[in-house]
């Protein structure tokens, strides 16, 4: 069973930045997809971003490209979100994914692992 655990969220100014983390435990063999999702309040889930297992392969939403950056470290298990240029847009709790294998980085339902989410909130 793959354990999820965020960490990083806290408030921030329009244009500030923060750096999310998800350490993983429970991989059975090898590292697994992982994904960024958010949600605002009154607001379907979102995708932000995914890395493949080696880190090789980066997909990003439209909202967030060049502003975001995921990556991520295999020998500690840890994912990262470095967000820059923060917007009150990106005000959301931020929850960390994970699939074993999967053709559609982008949905909801590729992924089978969940953290408990991080809070982010930016102020204008």
């Amino acid at each position: 069973q793959v354990q999820l655990v965020e960490s990083g969220g806290g408030s921030v100014q329009a244009g500030g930045s923060l750096r999310l983390s998800c350490a993983a435990s429970g991989y059975n063999t090898k590292p697994y997809f992982m994904a960024w999702f958010r949600q605002a309040p009154g607001k379907e889930r979102e995708w932000v971003t995914t890395i493949s297992p080696s880190g090789a392969g980066t997909y990003y939403g439209d909202s967030v490209k060049g502003r975001f950056t995921i990556s991520r470290d295999n020998a500690k298990n840890t994912v990262y979100l470095e967000m820059n240029t923060l917007e009150p847009e990106d005000t959301a709790m931020y929850y960390c994914a994970a699939t074993e294998t999967t053709m559609f980085p982008r949905r909801e339902t590729s992924y089978n692992y969940w953290g408990q989410g991080t809070q982010v909130t930016v102020s204008s």
